[in-house]
């Protein structure tokens, strides 16, 4: 649900760990124990691996020393700021098949979006390109919880002038929630522009 989720979307970034989301019960941390133990990995950080920081939102860090994936760190969360819960996440996720065949399950896009908002400078051109590749991907019929979407996280100007000109009844009242709305809808591609900046 991170930076490799980012990459199996085609909004390609480098990305040095693996963050995984999971449920927090018994059975899966006693399958995560056996898997850290299978790549010789070791919690490298605070918190220490135990239920109860999973269940206070905490992140708990690994590093990995089996010599295929030496050096790799897997970060291991049951819940995220400002997403839903795990079992709706699991519910919209994304499923692709790896190069040996397996199923592997990605949290799905627009959840990936609100996941990356952590005012990390970094995330801001990966909210973009994650926004413009959804909007490839389905711009011929969008739905319209898909053009909200786009209204609500665009931050591609070209994106935002085109949605606003051919969608512009969806447009105006979306500006209520987010005011640069206003600069699409009036085709003020410079004061969209600038707004992008401060609402960044």
């Amino acid at each position: 649900m991170g930076g490799q989720a980012c990459v199996l979307y085609g909004a390609v970034e480098f990305s040095r760990d693996i963050d995984i989301a999971i449920v927090a019960d018994d059975e899966n941390l006693t399958a995560l124990e056996a898997a850290v133990s299978a790549l010789h990995a070791r919690c490298i950080a605070v918190p220490t691996f135990r239920m109860e920081h999973l269940l206070r939102g905490h992140a708990v860090r690994f590093r990995c020393y089996r010599d295929d994936v030496h050096g790799l760190r897997i970060d291991v969360m049951t819940t995220m700021r400002g997403v839903a819960s795990f079992e709706e996440l699991w519910g919209r996720r994304s499923d692709y098949v790896a190069a040996d065949g397996q199923i592997v399950d990605v949290i799905g896009l627009e959840d990936l979006v609100r996941a990356k908002k952590t005012q990390r400078a970094k995330d801001w051109p990966m909210i973009q390109r994650l926004v413009e590749r959804h909007f490839i991907m389905h711009r011929t019929a969008p739905t319209r919880d898909q053009i909200e979407f786009w209204f609500r996280e665009a931050r591609s100007p070209f994106i935002m002038l085109d949605l606003a000109k051919s969608h512009l009844q969806a447009c105006q009242p979306m500006a209520a929630t987010r005011p640069l709305l206003a600069f699409a809808a009036a085709g003020d591609a410079d004061g969209l522009e600038r707004a992008l900046l401060e609402e960044q």
